[in-house]
């Protein structure tokens, strides 16, 4: 395919606190080779504007949970997906939350950390353009628990099962032109090679990324 759209996979090599990005570029650019080429890197000033926009997506695997990004970082980011770019969140990327502007895009922060466990997926959306043909799977990862910005509406994609209750795991919304996307399972590589989370990571960035279908 010719004149694909590009994505900036953004994480950790040298110093992540839990999630390295080795093994996990490779099947994101993978999962994503027919639709968008990517770019990976750990130079978090990609995402200042000067540099981001030449992307149609930024996908989060963000793992500095010692450290914020900048404000020139936060604001790069946040001028770009105002701006009609897509922004996709994957588990641990959440930790942009640290910068409230950013936590307040993303729709949520993390909250409680439990243990990693197998969990059970359902679909609440299946009307969703990111949920077609999406089944309901049975994945093993980290539970994360949000809290979510009051003042931002967006819509819960998919749950999972813990102890008997429900949890939100992905959501979906606009945020001034762009378009956002979080989903919770990605803890290590081979969250990525599981079949329906690989279909599910794909969708997810054709939508944020605006791809032709």
């Amino acid at each position: 395919m010719t004149n694909k759209k590009k994505a900036l996979l953004i994480g950790d090599y040298t110093h992540p606190k839990f999630h390295p990005l080795q093994g996990v570029d490779e099947e994101i650019t993978h999962i994503l080779h027919d639709s968008l080429s990517v770019q990976c890197s750990e130079n978090k000033q990609m995402l200042e504007l000067g540099n981001i926009e030449a992307f149609d997506l930024c996908i989060s695997y963000h793992d500095s949970w010692a450290e914020k990004v900048s404000s020139k970082q936060a604001a790069g980011l946040l001028s770009f997906v105002s701006g009609g770019g897509g922004l996709l969140v994957l588990h641990n990327g959440i930790v942009l939350q640290k910068k409230y502007e950013l936590a307040q895009m993303i729709g949520a922060k993390n909250t409680v950390h439990p243990s990693f466990c197998k969990l059970d997926m359902r679909i609440t959306d299946p009307e969703h353009d990111i949920m077609q043909d999406i089944e309901p799977f049975e994945i093993s990862d980290e539970p994360y628990r949000f809290e979510f910005d009051p003042f931002n509406e967006t819509t819960i994609l998919m749950e999972y099962n813990l102890d008997g209750e429900w949890h939100p795991a992905a959501w979906a919304h606009a945020y001034g032109l762009g378009r956002v996307v979080y989903l919770l399972p990605g803890r290590d590589q081979a969250a990525f090679q599981h079949p329906e989370y690989r279909k599910l990571v794909l969708q997810s960035a054709k939508w944020a990324a605006r791809c032709p279908s």
